[in-house]
């Protein structure tokens, strides 16, 4: 007897996926303009001890109440070490993106980070035995392109590099780090779930950057910075939250694909701030002409055309066995 499932719930998924995912996105494109702001009264290290402290009670609460706490039973020196590993790899990834901050506006950084999905795709290759096919390398290709016709106004480089490109350097080694972290979180997901692995990190990264925190600012921030600082803290609580509940209703691969748009959400929000002369001393707009806005454009379409790629190729061999057959 043939299973139709009912137009009415799937058009609920989808609505609900959509709202999951669009509020992941639009948090996680407000949160660099949050980094930004923050700068000027907690240092970096400090604000994700902070952040690193709230996520680790929400996710402790809930995997606690869930009772996955058990998985940590059984597990080798080699997995403690490894996930010791990711929790200096997020720290670095983390702390680095602020300091980018002080080199570029929310919404280039947010751009620039756009690499992350390259980044950890060679590194499937290199450590996962995966692999590219010319559609994704010539994504690879279209990404870098994109980013040179984006920051086409600061290749000018008589003078020495400019505070963008070290901005851009320390982004991308924001985004390696990242990439690291999510390629050790990989090897580990037969012994224990993502979400345990980042609540050890939580705990880890707390007491790994406590030396290097000056808790003494948090004794003289008023009521709007503590305002920023928690809104920082739970953003990425809501945005993974969010994120993880959008895949239980779409696509791994359709998912992926509206997260590219968070450089779009970014870059229009910071347009917004500064077109209305918020902290106008502070956060400034990426002058954007027409190449700058193409690059733009083939950014953001690599990025989803790279995600959507394996979910084509699903399909395409799917289609294949169904002939075959």
């Amino acid at each position: 007897m043939a299973i139709f499932m009912d137009p009415r719930s799937q058009s609920s998924e989808f609505k609900l996926g959509f709202i999951f995912v669009s509020v992941a996105v639009v948090f996680w494109g407000i949160l660099p303009i949050a980094l930004k702001l923050s700068g000027q009264f907690i240092d970096a290290v400090t604000l994700t001890w902070f952040r690193f402290l709230v996520a680790l009670v929400v996710s402790f609460a809930i995997q606690y109440l869930s009772g996955s706490i058990k998985q940590f039973k059984g597990l080798d020196k080699l997995s403690w070490l490894k996930m010791a590993l990711a929790g200096v790899l997020l720290i670095f990834n983390y702390v680095s993106f602020v300091y980018s901050l002080k080199y570029l506006a929310p919404g280039s950084a947010q751009l620039n980070f756009q690499t992350a999905p390259f980044f950890l795709a060679f590194g499937g290759v290199l450590f996962f035995k995966e692999r590219l096919n010319a559609f994704q390398l010539s994504c690879f290709a279209t990404l870098a392109l994109g980013m040179l016709m984006f920051f086409h106004p600061y290749l000018d480089f008589t003078d020495g590099p400019s505070d963008v490109w070290k901005g851009v350097m320390i982004v991308q080694f924001s985004v390696l780090s990242w990439a690291s972290y999510a390629l050790i979180q990989k090897s580990m997901i037969k012994r224990l779930s993502p979400n345990n692995i980042l609540l050890f990190i939580y705990l880890f990264g707390i007491f790994a950057m406590a030396p290097f925190s000056d808790f003494s600012q948090f004794t003289v921030m008023d009521s709007s910075q503590w305002a920023i600082a928690i809104f920082c803290a739970i953003n990425t609580v809501i945005a993974y939250g969010c994120f993880g509940q959008s895949m239980k209703y779409w696509p791994t691969g359709q998912v992926s694909a509206m997260l590219a748009l968070t450089p779009v959400i970014s870059l229009g929000l910071t347009a917004t701030v500064v077109s209305f002369g918020w902290w106008s001393e502070l956060i400034k707009g990426a002058y954007i002409d027409p190449l700058s806005f193409t690059g733009i454009v083939l950014i953001v379409v690599s990025v989803i055309l790279v995600q959507l790629s394996p979910m084509w190729q699903k399909r395409r061999a799917l289609r294949s066995l169904k002939a075959a057959a």
